[in-house]
């Protein structure tokens, strides 16, 4: 099966994975696996991807799809949060590679009824895994005006949160929000017409929603570092982001695992005996070039950053 080159950074994670034949890669965010089927062709029979994602549409295209490459390919429904007790349970240690997309796959956002674009009336849903309760419906109706800001403020970072907030709790006080149709109307009239030329008002809103419900930049966060400890010396891990708060989690993150030293800078010698996990290959971020931004639009806020292990 031929694999559509629409995946993010192909060329670029492909080549910073430093793929060895029979090596064990784990896809953590396998959408419609675009870049697994590109890893998977590079692997020899030793070779292994286990590719994981708590989407059940993303797990039923991507089944279809790598069904090519048989027994070499492992496929989990679950969060990349779960990866050590997948690996443990498949019997295996640590790993030559993991990558992880992150955001929205392009098929969530094309799937109306998900609810995830603001171009497109749907039920306001944005569950990346459809079995939680906890809907973006549920988030703009239920939360608190002071929460609600604050989540639009802190992952949409949209400085008119405050009048978003407002506005929301002002209109579900007269009948329930329940449509992304609706919700975008809303935001639209919160936002003064000037600034609604720097494009269309709602995405930073329904970013922020779709960060809340998923609990998307806790999860990375919280694992990132334990994900460096799969990894086998020598072994690669590449992470891609679409906006600055993830960015700057995995910069931070990659960053200390690299030096981890909390001594004073003045201390002759490190005394707290943290020692590094590997090293950055990345100082700055790989970005896409201008012929993936024409040709793939969802690209143009992408970056990768890739870590070494040691």
């Amino acid at each position: 099966m031929e694999f559509k080159h629409t995946s993010v950074l192909l060329e670029e994670v492909i080549q910073g994975l430093a793929i060895k034949p029979e090596g064990i890669y784990v896809d953590g965010t396998l959408g419609g696996a675009g870049h697994a089927g590109q890893i998977c062709r590079r692997l020899g029979e030793q070779g292994r991807l286990i590719g994981i994602d708590q989407d059940a549409d993303a797990i039923a295209t991507a089944s279809q799809r790598l069904e090519v490459f048989g027994s070499r390919v492992t496929i989990r429904r679950s969060n990349y949060s779960d990866m050590a007790n997948i690996l443990r349970e498949l019997g295996i240690g640590l790993v030559d590679g993991i990558l992880l997309d992150l955001g929205v796959s392009s098929f969530q956002l094309d799937n109306r009824e998900r609810g995830f674009s603001y171009r497109m009336d749907a039920p306001l849903d944005m569950r990346m895994d459809d079995r939680q309760e906890l809907t973006a419906a549920r988030v703009v109706n239920e939360y608190p005006e002071m929460e609600l800001f604050h989540v639009i403020r802190r992952y949409g970072e949209d400085r008119f949160a405050k009048n978003i907030a407002k506005h929301i709790v002002a209109e579900r006080q007269r009948q329930p929000i329940l449509t992304t149709g609706r919700l975008a109307e809303i935001i639209d009239q919160s936002v003064p017409q000037k600034m609604k030329r720097q494009g269309h008002p709602a995405k930073r809103t329904f970013q922020a929603i779709r960060i809340e419900v998923n609990q998307e930049l806790n999860v990375l966060e919280q694992n990132i570092n334990d994900m460096i400890d799969l990894l086998k010396p020598g072994g690669r891990f590449c992470i891609i982001t679409f906006h600055s708060l993830e960015d700057r989690i995995v910069k931070n993150a990659f960053r200390t695992a690299e030096n981890p030293c909390t001594c004073p800078p003045d201390f002759p010698v490190c005394v707290c005996g943290k020692q590094s996990k590997g090293k950055v290959l990345t100082r700055k971020p790989m970005l896409p070039s201008d012929e993936e931004k024409e040709n793939n639009p969802r690209s143009k806020s992408a970056k990768l950053r890739i870590f070494e292990h040691i």
